[in-house]
């Protein structure tokens, strides 16, 4: 499609977030031909075209488990379209988790998300085989059952929003590489420039750009350190971003290999342990987290473990997250060893499996914030970021609450994460998980 001189929306960034809100917005303004979504690639050619696509409401902030549960709804209303399966979600945790998940449960109970919390190490090992007869991880206290969330297709669902955005209106245009904004004499963005030239005068811009959000921060000229006040400390130098390559892979066994006691696709599983992790007679790790369900668009068993910070330089990174050369050093044999023995150490049918991993694109890398806590907020009067600190895909309703914010009308659900919070102090709370955004 040709990029169009003017629009009063433009959206950088074709995935889960920019599409959702092309969407919801051109179904509030009863009109989308005044929106257009502009790509450097294709829709969901970035991160939200390799995520592992799980959907969960499980987090320890407040904010964000009332986030979550507004994205878990619109997933649920949508599930045919975005390809999304409603299995559930399961946390499994030792005891130095246990009372972290239990005030979790007891809030998803205050906001009417449904979910079962069984605590005990022989109850927690009952409850586990009652869905698996082969479970045999040890150490485990508790068990946080979500009866909401799952996991969808991630290309499949991106195509479900833009046949929706387009249905409406909204323009999409592909390989499209913003090269600059023009401002004017306030500040405000009255142009985006493009790599060939060409100039889309607009009236808003929404950056959703995922791993790529520096990009643009950077052309606004904002801050790359800031001020952070954390209790009584408060400290200037703190980075604005940072990137993690994120562990993911896939067993390359079938999908229906990881069924439940009853033939059924299970809820997707999250095991939290501080157990040792052996792996040829040598602990490979002492505290540690995965997550993994079977899936017919990865063709196997396909899951995660904790991130691992990168230290190449922002720029390095930014040329291209997602190019030839990121998979062998984003997943690398210390995962898969690591997670293949973690798949093991959970469910007998796991084990001698581990030569069977099949590194297919999954997780990539991830540009997360100070706090690891995603932004939503306008910047220079009419630039809107969403920087979701690689939460996003699972937060398909944030584009809903930011066409509402476009449309001049504050959101609740969006007021914890403004960029003030970090010099006002009003940070989100931090758990005893091993993941970075928990």
């Amino acid at each position: 499609m040709t990029v169009p001189k003017n629009a009063e929306f433009v959206i950088i960034g074709a995935g889960i977030h920019g599409l959702s809100t092309a969407w919801h917005l051109a179904k509030i303004r009863g009109r989308g031909d005044d929106i257009v979504v502009i790509d450097k690639a294709e829709a969901g050619a970035g991160a939200s075209g390799i995520a592992c696509g799980v959907v969960r409401n499980n987090y320890f902030q407040s904010a964000m488990r009332e986030l979550m549960a507004h994205s878990v709804k619109i997933w649920e209303e949508n599930a045919e379209a975005f390809h999304y399966h409603s299995v559930g979600y399961l946390q499994i945790s030792h005891e130095g988790m246990r009372s972290d998940v239990e005030k979790i449960y007891s809030e998803q109970k205050n906001i009417g998300y449904e979910s079962d919390f069984i605590v005990g190490e022989k109850e927690s090992m009952a409850y586990m085989r009652g869905i698996f007869d082969d479970w045999h991880a040890p150490g485990v206290t508790s068990v946080l059952h979500e009866k909401h969330g799952g996991y969808a297709n991630n290309m499949k669902s991106v195509k479900g929003l833009v046949e929706k955005a387009t249905a409406c209106g909204v323009q999409i245009c592909s390989n499209t590489n913003v090269s600059g904004f023009e401002r004017d004499n306030s500040g405000a963005v009255c142009a985006v420039l493009t790599a060939d030239g060409a100039r889309i005068a607009c009236g808003q811009v929404v950056v959703a750009a995922g791993p790529w959000v520096k990009t643009f921060w950077d052309y606004l000229q904002l801050p790359n350190t800031i001020t952070v006040k954390n209790g009584d400390t408060v400290r200037d130098d703190i980075a604005m971003w940072r990137y993690w390559a994120l562990q993911e892979g896939t067993l390359g066994v079938s999908p229906d290999f990881l069924t439940d006691n009853n033939g059924n696709m299970p809820p997707v599983v999250h095991l939290d342990s501080n157990e040792p992790l052996i792996v040829d007679g040598k602990v490979v790790r002492e505290n540690w987290g995965i997550y993994y369900k079977p899936d017919y668009y990865f063709n196997g068993v396909q899951g995660g473990a904790a991130p691992y910070e990168i230290t190449r330089t922002a720029d390095e990174v930014q040329v291209d997250p997602y190019g030839p050369n990121s998979p062998e050093f984003i997943v690398g044999k210390d995962f898969a060893e690591m997670w293949t023995a973690a798949l093991a150490f959970a469910q007998k049918r796991f084990v001698g499996q581990g030569h069977l991993f099949a590194k297919e694109p999954s997780g990539g890398i991830g540009c997360f914030t100070a706090d690891s806590f995603p932004i939503f907020d306008r910047f220079c009067d009419n630039v809107y970021f969403i920087a979701d600190s690689n939460h996003g895909y699972k937060m398909l309703g944030v584009g809903a609450l930011v066409a509402e914010e476009l449309c001049g009308k504050p959101q609740q659900l969006l007021q914890r994460f403004r960029f003030a919070r970090y010099a006002a102090g009003d940070l989100h709370e931090t758990s005893n998980s091993p993941f970075p955004w928990s």
